[in-house]
């Protein structure tokens, strides 16, 4: 399994705060140490060598295995490679970042880049964009839904709004896919996002057992994407980002 912590390089320097901080950390997690660690946006009055150095010293005190960055731009990450590769430091190995089928042109189009030049890859999240990706919106917002609890009001007015009535709609127009594939359109939502090249991993956001049952059940509809279905999907949506010249 892989356990991730995420911080702000910042907050944290200089080193000698570093390690009691995260270790605090590990201490509530009940952890000896977590398999990644991700330096969350990238700080542009922190001078990238002294992120760099901060991530390599965690892993070198044995609190981590790697380091990865969180809502970096593609350049940031290039800078954060080169900087390890000219002081033979530890570089980053995966970015994280928002990918859904309404959210496309960061992790198909810059990322798979890196992916290539150094083998950077992609952990991606809020595969089903808040839960908008489902049929449980439907043109209203349930009780029971998480856009009701405070400080989610920004997401109840993104699905209300105009663009997330047109998205919901999209949804819909998956259905007769899922049906003909024998699953759920979460279900066929997160396969699409594990298709992608470069995609390592994906984050599952779920409240229930359950549910988390239901979303790993996206790893059998996988093998059933076919390119066809692929571009079947990509004319549903009419939003597959093209190269800009």
């Amino acid at each position: 399994r892989c356990r991730g912590y995420g911080f702000n390089p910042r907050a944290y320097l200089p080193f000698p705060v570093l390690t009691p901080g995260l270790q605090g950390s590990l201490e509530r997690l009940q952890l000896g140490y977590v398999d990644i660690v991700f330096a969350n946006r990238s700080d542009p009055n922190s001078p990238m060598e002294e992120i760099v150095r901060a991530m390599t010293y965690v892993i070198n005190q044995g609190l981590a295995l790697y380091w990865g960055t969180s809502r970096w731009g593609a350049a940031e990450i290039m800078e954060a490679y080169s900087m390890a590769r000219q002081f033979n430091l530890i570089p980053p190995v995966c970015e994280q970042a928002e990918h859904h089928l309404f959210q496309r042109e960061k992790v198909e189009m810059q990322l798979p880049e890196l992916y290539h030049k150094i083998g950077v890859g992609s952990v991606t999240w809020s595969p089903l964009a808040c839960g908008l990706i489902t049929s449980k919106y439907d043109g209203r917002v349930p009780d029971t839904c998480r856009v009701t609890i405070k400080g989610y009001q920004w997401h109840k007015d993104k699905v209300q709004s105009e663009d997330g009535k047109k998205q919901q709609a999209k949804v819909m127009d998956l259905l007769p896919i899922a049906h003909q594939l024998g699953c759920t359109v979460a279900q066929l939502a997160i396969a699409w996002c594990l298709r992608s090249e470069g995609v390592s991993s994906v984050l599952l956001g779920v409240s229930s057992a359950e549910q988390l049952v239901e979303h790993l059940g996206a790893l059998q509809v996988l093998n059933q994407l076919t390119p066809q279905t692929v571009m079947e999907i990509d004319g549903l949506l009419g939003n597959k980002p093209h190269p800009k010249k």
